[in-house]
């Protein structure tokens, strides 16, 4: 039992032909997303559908159309993405523009396009297709993103384009996510300190600018620092959350015993799904899924790493996979801190864990990427020449063999 459960976590094993941990990781938090799911959102489906699994029944069909894209996905060859990578990029960029014109509002944000029956959240695959672009990018552009500060003003025009769509939307969440990934990823291709902190200065002034000409925003942050100056107002999501951590102690309340999803923690299987999850099974719980998620985070980054060392033809691999780690980590880390308390309210979902159909897709996809990053690394670490197997021969064969014999 041992054996296998050490050959199950072995990290580095050459002979695998994708990274087991990597898979193993993202399947647990799927399943531990679905139970939190569907303890957290029943109250909430009763109220809008007399179903108390409604949530739920949505969370698994979002899970088995993860598991059958990542199946699809895992067999395309990572040249594919690297040729259609303008194509993606321009579709995601319609598809923002898209829920400007005839977007759905809810709670007061435009994020959502109808399709039929489902609403899909375009932001969650802009995430994905600015990475394939800047990896991209940093492939062709290498020489002029390390010499000169040129490089980093032409995907600063594109990170524009996306981030002015974003916010008329308004999501100032998706759109630092967007920045960090970017900023991110040019600090991994050897870019100029003084061109990066530059950069960096000038994103910081404009969020900032951001946040102090909205209301909205500004209350967020204030609330932020002061939670219990005004605890119905402007900080009680933020105050609800504290208290289901405070609730949950070091073993929690137990599974479904939680107060607050009983509709005083609003988006509680959403976006706060990870305070629910503490108020259910306390520190140990919380704990278990951190480290669950970093461990997915270290993958990605170590995928990345292993591909950029190979340099040609996976730099461009190299740099998704690191995009991608990024992207995980800096969203687990505001999920996790605005639940807690250690930053301000944002609407970004626990990577595999939080309901929510754009966001548990993208995700997948991002993560069938890395485990085509890693096969193809593997390939490229380790050829392995196939033999032609032995055929059974005809009777004429033989025959004809025996003569040439005699």
């Amino acid at each position: 039992m041992i054996q296998k459960l050490r050959a199950l976590f072995t990290f580095d094993d050459i002979n695998q032909p994708y990274d087991k941990p990597l898979l193993v990781v993202v399947l647990v938090l799927m399943c531990i997303g679905m139970v939190i799911v569907a303890s957290s959102s029943i109250p909430e489906g009763i109220a809008i559908s007399d179903d108390p699994f409604r949530f739920l029944k949505r969370q698994v069909l979002y899970v088995c159309i993860c598991l059958a894209l990542i199946a699809a996905i895992v067999n395309v060859p990572f040249s594919f993405w690297y040729d259609r990578q303008m194509l993606i990029l321009a579709l995601s960029l319609l598809a923002l523009v898209a829920v400007i014109l005839i977007g759905t509002e809810v709670n007061g944000s435009s994020r959502w396009l109808r399709l039929g029956p489902i609403n899909v959240q375009p932001s969650e695959f802009a995430k994905l297709a600015i990475v394939l672009f800047l990896a991209s990018y940093l492939v062709r552009r290498q020489e002029e993103v390390v010499d000169t500060i040129k490089g980093f003003i032409k995907p600063l025009i594109i990170m524009s384009m996306f981030a002015g769509l974003l916010m008329s939307q308004p999501d100032l969440g998706s759109t630092v996510v967007i920045v960090v990934i970017m900023m991110g990823m040019l600090f991994i291709a050897d870019a100029k300190l003084i061109n990066f902190i530059s950069i960096i200065v000038a994103l910081l002034a404009v969020i900032v600018l951001l946040v102090v000409i909205s209301p909205y925003r500004m209350a967020r942050v204030v609330g932020f620092l002061d939670p219990w100056a005004d605890p119905f107002g402007r900080s009680y999501q933020l105050t609800q959350s504290l208290m289901a951590f405070g609730r949950g102690g070091w073993f929690g309340q137990g599974l479904g015993n939680s107060v607050q999803k009983l509709e005083y923690l609003p988006e509680a299987h959403t976006d706060f799904i990870m305070a629910i999850l503490a108020e259910e099974l306390g520190f140990i719980g919380v704990s278990i899924v951190i480290i669950l998620e970093f461990i997915l985070v270290y993958r990605a980054f170590s995928i990345g790493k292993k591909a950029l060392a190979l340099k040609t033809p996976l730099v461009f691999a190299g740099y998704v996979a690191i995009g991608i780690a990024i992207w995980f980590f800096f969203q687990t880390a505001v999920n996790i801190g605005a639940a807690s308390g250690i930053a301000p309210t944002k609407g970004l979902t626990l990577p595999l864990v939080s309901y929510g159909g754009s966001s548990l897709i993208s995700i997948a996809i991002a993560v069938a990427l890395l485990l085509r990053i890693d096969f193809e690394t593997r390939i490229a670490a380790s050829p392995i020449r196939l033999k032609k197997s032995p055929t059974k021969k005809t009777k004429t064969e033989i025959e004809k063999d025996a003569d040439e014999n005699e």
